[in-house]
């Protein structure tokens, strides 16, 4: 709670758009952060947020809506909504099918979708999302755009994946950047 805390100080004194991916149950179910520090996301974090991307089990425990149906998801983003967060991107790729994240504006819900890459070189999908978004907002595209931006990004991120150790391996963070050629 403390470090949520001086984050939404630091927020407020520079006055800078804010991507928050709570980061707080992982796609397994387990909780990352204390019940405290989950209270603080709620009631600091997400009210100073441009954008936030919670996971399905993330977006029910700050909204309290129990997600099973895109009506459930729908809820839970309009409650979150009403917490501040002036976008809310539900993320739904721990869900059965099309990876297809819901969008919500204060006003009105969209989808993006993409085709599930088969891999498991997911380690990092939701940070790389958020991260890619608030980089696209600071390339200078508007919201909706960075969005959507961030959502081609991760799904080529998957495709070009590969193995690293055992485990989750990450995603491909580099698949845009061209090779400089032979270290000879």
């Amino acid at each position: 709670a403390k470090i949520v805390a001086t984050v939404c100080e630091r927020i407020e004194a520079w006055g800078i758009p804010t991507v928050v991916d709570p980061v707080m149950i992982s796609k397994s179910g387990n909780y990352l952060l204390s019940p405290d520090a989950v209270a603080s996301v709620k009631r600091q974090l997400i009210p100073l947020s441009l954008v936030v991307t919670p996971n399905h089990h993330e977006a029910t425990a700050l909204s309290g809506v129990e997600i099973h149906s895109d009506d459930d998801a729908r809820e839970a983003a309009r409650r979150l909504a009403d917490l501040g967060a002036r976008f809310v991107v539900i993320k739904g790729g721990h869900r059965p099918g099309a990876p297809i994240d819901l969008v919500y504006d204060g006003f009105s819900f969209g989808e993006l979708s993409a085709e599930r890459i088969e891999t498991e070189n997911t380690h990092g999908t939701g940070c790389t999302f958020s991260a890619a978004i608030a980089a696209n907002l600071a390339l200078g595209f508007g919201p909706l755009e960075s969005i959507a931006r961030a959502k081609l990004y991760l799904t080529e991120a998957l495709r070009s994946s590969y193995r690293v150790g055992g485990g989750h391996s990450p995603v491909n963070h580099f698949h845009t950047v061209e090779p400089i050629g032979s270290l000879n």
